[in-house]
Parts: C-alpha cells; sequence; structure tokens
C-alpha cells in the first residue's frame, strides 16, 4: 500500500468518510430490495402469537352483542330520574351476566344488575350500588344521573362486519384475547421467514475450549441467537466458518438454496482476511459495504440468489447495532408487518456526551425518571464497540444525528427504548 493510499484511504476510526452510505439511504435500499412473504398457513389462536395476519380479520358479531352494563347497580329509565330530591323504584328482578331478566322493566321500576349483565327491555341507564338507598324491595335515586351512564352499548367495541384486525399486523397477546373473544379458533398468516446465521474468524472458539493467545469466544452467535429468537423467525446457527475463501463461498452458495436471510458477522472490515465481500460478489451482487455510522460501519448488504445478505461487524456492540437499526426492519418487511419503523422519543438526557459531526451515533443509555418523575437519559459510560457490557447496562439508544456534535447535560436527545425494538 502507498503513502497516497494510506492518506486517502478512511478507516472505521474516522468521523467522517465520503464513501460511506448514510442511515437512511441504507435503509431506503435495503427497502427497495425486499419482496415479502407471499407463502400463508393457517394457525391455532394460541400459536399465532408474534406472528404476522395474512388477512384482515373481521368480526362475524357485534361486540359488545347486547347493550350491556359496565357496574354492579340498578337498571332504570332515565324519565324516571328526578331533577330534583329523590325518587324510589320498585325492584322487579335481576340482571345476570349470562342470564338476562327476561320482561321489561315498566315505569317507577328497575332492576338488580350485575356487570355484564344485558340492560332489560324498557331501561337505558345503570346506577352504581353505592349510589343508592336500599328500602326494602324498593331502592330510593338522587339527581345527577343521567341517560346512558354505565351503559356499554352492543357494537361500541367492534360491529360485525367491522375489521378487528389488519393484515401485516403482528400479533400480540391483546389480539390473541380479541380474535377469541369473536370465537376465532385459527388465523391465517404469513410463513416465518428463513434466517441462516454464522461467524468468521480464525480466532474464534467456541464456549468450553480454552483460549490462546489472541483468540476470543464467539460471542456474536449467541446475542443473534437471543434477537432472532425474540422476533420469532425460523433459523439454522451454522457455526464458524474459518478464514477459508473456498468454504465460505460452499456456506454462503448452501445458504442460499434454503434461506430467505443471511447473516454473518466479522469479515466485513477491509483485510488480507477478510474473504466475505469478494465471495459475495462472485455470488451475488452487493449493493453497499460501508454506512455512515457509529458503531457499526463495516456493514455489507445485497443479495444472493433470492436471499437478503447481512455482513455485520465484528465487534459484539456493533453486531447488536446494526441488527437493531437495518436486520429488524428489513425481517419484519419480509414477514410482512406493515409498520416496521422503532419507537423513538425525546428526552432530557443527564450525562455530557462527546459526538463529531460526519455519522450518526447509537450510544448507549439508561432511560429512567427523576424525582419530578420526568424521564431522562444517562450514558453507560465508555462506548466503545467491543464494550458488550454497555448493551446489558443499557435499555434504550441515544441517537444521535449525523451532523450533531457534542451533548450538553441538560439537552434533549432522541432515544429509542430497546423494548420497543422487539
Amino acid at each position: 500500500m502507498t503513502e497516497a493510499q494510506v492518506l486517502r484511504d478512511a478507516s472505521c476510526a474516522d468521523d467522517f468518510d465520503p464513501n460511506s452510505l448514510p442511515v437512511e439511504e441504507a435503509l431506503s435500499r435495503i427497502e427497495s430490495f425486499i419482496l415479502p412473504i407471499k407463502d400463508t398457513e393457517q394457525v391455532a389462536v394460541r400459536s399465532a402469537l408474534g406472528r404476522v395476519l395474512a388477512q384482515d380479520v373481521l368480526s362475524p358479531i357485534d361486540v359488545p352483542q347486547h347493550d350491556n352494563s359496565g357496574m354492579d347497580g340498578y337498571a332504570v329509565a332515565s324519565t324516571d330520574l328526578p331533577a330534583t330530591g329523590t325518587i324510589t323504584l320498585k325492584v322487579v328482578g335481576t340482571s345476570w351476566a349470562g342470564k338476562p331478566f327476561s320482561d321489561s322493566v315498566q315505569s317507577e321500576q328497575c332492576t338488580r344488575i350485575m356487570t355484564g349483565g344485558v340492560l332489560p327491555a324498557g331501561t337505558d341507564a345503570v346506577i352504581m350500588q353505592e349510589h343508592v338507598e336500599v328500602v326494602g324491595d324498593s331502592v330510593k335515586i338522587g339527581t345527577g344521573h343521567r341517560k346512558g351512564q354505565h351503559v356499554r352499548y352492543a357494537g361500541e367495541d367492534l360491529a360485525a362486519g367491522a375489521i378487528a384486525l389488519q393484515a401485516g399486523h403482528r400479533i400480540t397477546p391483546a389480539d390473541l384475547g380479541l380474535a377469541a373473544s369473536l370465537g376465532r379458533a385459527e388465523i391465517r398468516v404469513f410463513r416465518k421467514p428463513r434466517v441462516t446465521f454464522f461467524s468468521t474468524g480464525d480466532e474464534l472458539r467456541s464456549l468450553g475450549e480454552a483460549l490462546d493467545e489472541g483468540e476470543v469466544y464467539d460471542s456474536n452467535r449467541y446475542t443473534l441467537f437471543g434477537m432472532l429468537t425474540q422476533l420469532g423467525v425460523d433459523f439454522v446457527d451454522a457455526g464458524v466458518v474459518r478464514d477459508n475463501q473456498d468454504e465460505l463461498r460452499d456456506v454462503l452458495a448452501r445458504s442460499a438454496q434454503t434461506s430467505d436471510a443471511i447473516i454473518t458477522s466479522a469479515g466485513a472490515s477491509v483485510g488480507d482476511a477478510d474473504f466475505v465481500q469478494q465471495t459475495l460478489e462472485e455470488l451475488g451482487q452487493v449493493n453497499f459495504w460501508k454506512i455512515a455510522m457509529k458503531p457499526g460501519r463495516p456493514l455489507a448488504f445485497g443479495k444472493i440468489n433470492d436471499a437478503l445478505f447481512f455482513g455485520l461487524p465484528g465487534n459484539p456492540v456493533s453486531v447488536m447495532v446494526t441488527f437493531y437499526q437495518f436486520v429488524l426492519p428489513a425481517l419484519r418487511r419480509l414477514m410482512g408487518q406493515l409498520q416496521t419503523a422503532p419507537l423513538r422519543m425525546k428526552v432530557k438526557c443527564e450525562s455530557t456526551l462527546k459526538k463529531s459531526s460526519g455519522r450518526m451515533e447509537f450510544q448507549r443509555g439508561v432511560l429512567d425518571t427523576n424525582k419530578k418523575g420526568e424521564m431522562i437519559v444517562r450514558s453507560t459510560g465508555e462506548q466503545g464497540s467491543g464494550i458488550l457490557s454497555s448493551m446489558t447496562q443499557a435499555n434504550c439508544f441515544i441517537v444521535l444525528p449525523t451532523d450533531s456534535g457534542n451533548v450538553t447535560a441538560g439537552d434533549l436527545v432522541e432515544i429509542e427504548p430497546f423494548y420497543g425494538l422487539m
């Protein structure tokens, strides 16, 4: 390498590299490559958690099916309610949840009603039991009540024929309950993406093996395992591929035949022993190789046959950051999910943060509340891309824009909570 090349070629430690792709542009390019999975399957409701709906779920009934009470109390006709003073109404029966009062309620009558009980004919309001005075088989009611009070109307949650759950929605625990409330035993979802992942490098050792000088344990496959498991995709852990181009070519070619996406860690940097870029160019296409972000500049993206390829960096924090910012939204879109953007918000930063212009940064932070009940964030400390403990201590990313500089304690910053990432 000549002295001119040394001066010209950008380093991963540089804050600005004109050849690096802005984060927003990289996300846009990835999105343009994705063809969401079309294959669907019918699954039991209890097996649908975390899956993506392939078709709208329509309500076959009004929910609730009948006007019913939102409180334990007394069902009355609002025309009997007094404008001043009190009125005494005779209690003529009880409407239980699941066992309605079958007769009509006449003027100056009422029924005892339980939460969920169907409103008897002739009534249109419920008076809480705490707001009446019981006198024998009658109740005395005062002023301050109105028509529709504590009434849950038929269809106010969902009308028959309405969309209860929309296609492209990822199923949550609440959705399972909603589907069950409609009597749906099964729902149609998209097939899970198939992902193959592996690490590259002669220096990597498996757990339980002794380390020689310069060797490290392969932690990246464990974080990838955790993130892919949490996302809910089908995956194959292909282990560690040594720095041998023939072996790498074989693993990539075989993985592309069975996978919707391939993820590697390490091998994305420039170096004599890094064969991923050259091999990827032989087998498929490379769309970009470097991102204007920190940590995680050496990020490769392309395709091998129909499989998306993500070549993640080797540093442990960089692997997690690039997965959450690029791989996760891509896999969500591949799954058929419509909403893939992460949750972000502005909060006050209690730490002073160092930041140079030229790259978007994802620093690790702890989101908390102060004594005033205000949401605040503070740094986890050292932000090196090899400090995996910064991710275990953190519960959010502090997202610093490309052209921003240092942050002074008390400034507002944008944060991305980890709980919104999966």
